[in-house]
């Protein structure tokens, strides 16, 4: 790839051939570097072109109709071959922002070291399994013109490619190709090929950038490979609006269709319940389900409970509750309500906040002395839920009351001038990151809040944090820094605010809803850009693919994090909403696919444990792409998994309306 950039710096300048187009042709031979040769357009008939280059070992046909380019390529003699396109523009790189679902936005320039980002390079490549839709795209600010290139074939086969960096021959057929964008001469270009090259480098783990790759497909003399890709033009006034478009073309292009396999939501919730009786333990002064740093194997028991993120253990508590309650399984409501009595005795630190992780086998562990709004708001989440079911079943909840109402007077004075809340601070209320990104968390909490203590201060203080989203986040399209462990561009980021403004339309009316409708229509897209429109594939012996499992419905997670999970929760209730509102019924269709392919595809039952050592411990860090958060990579799981909010997460995903119902009944 480096070869052909230096070649492309010369050619940029000169006219654009046939087509836009420039094509380079890279072949191996077995124990040597590649040769590459740009290749020359020769004009065949109306629309069609053919490739040539000197060793005549491909005839490479292309033809274009209307904005479809579909490429033939036939071998003339047995030959492993790269092929690599470039979409040159004329548009200034400084003013271009750039699209790749799931992995790239705008130019990740938020991102940490080591991860990919406009910091590292100004030119990448990425193969197509990485993108939650196989799409490259620019929008130029000053023109306010959008160009997309789409992979539009039916991509089902992968092969292994060792060692996994530099050139590499594959072991047998693949239909992966590769996506991406560059910068010649400061002018913006588009990148595609067959099969994939990743350049500059390759993204093998977190913050782990290896050399650049380069995949080399074995094709003999008489056989023909075909490649279609579709190139749009269009005009969209900001960053906001291409996002949106490209996903609704991306619905309407692939139109993904719910997964068969989805099995009963009873039958679910039933299966579910495994992890609560199973991941029990109460043998210290705080009870809880172990779902925290679990090996996928053994899934042992940790005396480690996290209050919100990763464990959720009090939504949990809450959630085999209620279940236990309508099923009258009184081992259930025991358990629940165990954990939740020991969390009002001693799940408080003295300054009244949560004490959100607790390691009673590491009990000095530096977590324990950091707080987070993120934890602490979906602690109070879960809290308020528990305390209005009980409430509302005419239970005493004044002490309940006590705890949470001092928790939100701690948190609200850690609220900054601009409305934002800091990430993680100390329990003396020290900022120790004041990055705003997991801010719209707290917004859930106090709308809640609002409803339930009936004042209107907590609505406030959530009206306050949506002029920092609206300024530093929508407007912007910035969503950054939610998750707690990483520093970048994140679906979760999204997500909440989303799920903030979703929560604040919902207790206001007039034009303060509508302002809140307006933004949120913003937000929705970026987190629906994170969830697979296709399914990616894999190479025989990978455990993922010989399963059958399908990634469309699954969300990338992250720029760091490169894996796929089922972080969904209350979201599909938004898409629902929001289609009512807005007319956009690919959300409610969409929804539908989310639904069926997280339902039941990995979840552990009798005959279908998917590499899990325990039923109804839902799997995550799921491992899609040449990438591996540890061990493993592609296909697999990393070995260690946090189950906890997992399970929480489908539960939430399969009680619908739960913040509607709550808002509208909250007792007071």
């Amino acid at each position: 790839m480096k070869r052909v950039l230096t070649a492309l710096m010369l050619l940029l300048c000169a006219n654009v051939k046939a087509a836009g187009i420039e094509s380079y042709l890279n072949i191996k031979t077995a124990g040597n570097p590649a040769a590459t040769a740009k290749l020359t357009w020769r004009k065949t008939s109306n629309n069609h072109w053919q490739l040539t280059e000197h060793n005549h070992k491909l005839d490479i046909q292309v033809s274009k109709q209307a904005n479809s380019y579909s490429y033939k390529i036939v071998a003339r003699a047995d030959v492993h071959f790269n092929l690599q396109n470039i979409y040159p523009t004329n548009f200034n790189y400084q003013n271009t922002e750039f699209l790749m679902p799931g992995i790239w936005y705008k130019k990740n320039q938020n991102s940490s070291a080591d991860a990919p980002s406009v910091n590292e390079a100004t030119s990448w490549s990425f193969r197509e399994d990485r993108l939650s839709t196989p799409l490259t795209g620019l929008f130029n600010q000053q023109s306010q013109s959008a160009i997309t290139i789409t992979r539009l074939d039916n991509i089902k086969q992968d092969s292994v490619a060792v060692p996994g960096v530099g050139e590499m021959i594959l072991s047998a057929h693949s239909d992966l190709g590769s996506l991406g964008f560059g910068e010649v001469n400061n002018k913006a270009y588009l990148q595609f090929g067959y099969p994939y090259a990743e350049t500059p480098k390759t993204y093998v783990r977190k913050l782990t950038l290896a050399p650049e790759s380069m995949a080399f497909v074995s094709i003999n003399k008489g056989q023909t490979i075909e490649l279609n890709y579709a190139i749009e033009k269009t005009k969209v006034s900001d960053f906001s609006s291409f996002v949106k478009q490209s996903w609704q073309y991306s619905i309407d292009t692939f139109q993904p269709q719910p997964v068969k396999t989805a099995l009963p939501t009873e039958i679910v919730k039933r299966q579910l319940t495994k992890y609560f009786k199973q991941s029990y333990l109460h043998e210290k002064e705080l009870a809880g389900f172990s779902g925290v740093h679990l090996r996928t194997d053994i899934v042992e028991k940790k005396n480690l409970f996290e209050v919100g993120f990763v464990g959720r253990v009090l939504l949990n508590a809450f959630n085999a509750l209620e279940y236990a309650e309508q099923v009258q399984d009184q081992q259930l409501i025991e358990m629940s309500e165990s954990i939740f009595n020991s969390y009002l005795q001693d799940g408080f630190n003295q300054q009244g906040f949560f004490r959100e992780v607790v390691n009673f086998d590491h009990p000095a562990e530096h977590l324990a002395r950091t707080m987070s709004i993120r934890r602490q708001s979906e602690g109070i989440y879960a809290a308020l839920l528990y305390m209005n079911y009980r409430k509302q079943q005419g239970h005493n909840m004044r002490k309940w009351d006590a705890k949470i109402h001092t928790l939100l007077e701690q948190l609200a004075k850690l609220q900054t001038a601009d409305g934002a809340f800091p990430r993680k601070f100390t329990p003396q209320a020290e900022i120790i990151d004041g990055a705003g990104g997991s801010s719209p968390s707290a917004v859930l909490a106090y709308v809640m809040a609002y409803k339930y203590f009936n004042e209107e201060k907590y609505l406030n203080v959530a009206r306050h944090t949506t002029e920092y989203l609206a300024t530093h986040i929508v407007e912007p399209a910035e969503y950054v820094s939610s998750t707690l462990d990483a520093n970048c561009v994140d679906k979760e980021a999204a997500f909440y605010t989303a799920m903030a403004l979703y929560y604040l339309a919902l207790v206001t009316d007039g034009n303060e809803q509508n302002k809140y409708i307006a933004l949120l229509e913003q937000a929705n897209y970026f987190v629906m850009s994170w969830y697979y429109t296709w399914d990616v594939p894999f190479a025989k012996g990978q455990m993922l693919g010989d399963v059958g499992f399908k990634t469309r419905g699954w969300g990338n997670v992250s720029v760091e994090n490169n894996h796929v999970d089922v972080f969904i929760f209350g979201y599909l209730d938004v898409l629902y909403w929001l289609a009512d509102k807005n007319g956009d019924k690919r959300l409610t269709a969409f929804a539908q696919v989310i639904e069926s392919s997280m339902k039941s595809q990995l979840l552990p039952r009798q005959g279908h444990m998917f590499n899990i050592g325990k039923e109804g411990y839902y799997p995550e860090v799921v491992q899609h792409t040449n990438w591996d958060y540890g061990h493993f990579g592609k296909g697999f799981y990393n070995d260690i998994f946090a189950p906890g909010w997992v399970v929480a997460s489908l539960w939430e995903m399969l009680t619908p309306n739960r913040a509607e119902q709550f808002l509208r009944n909250a007792k007071h």
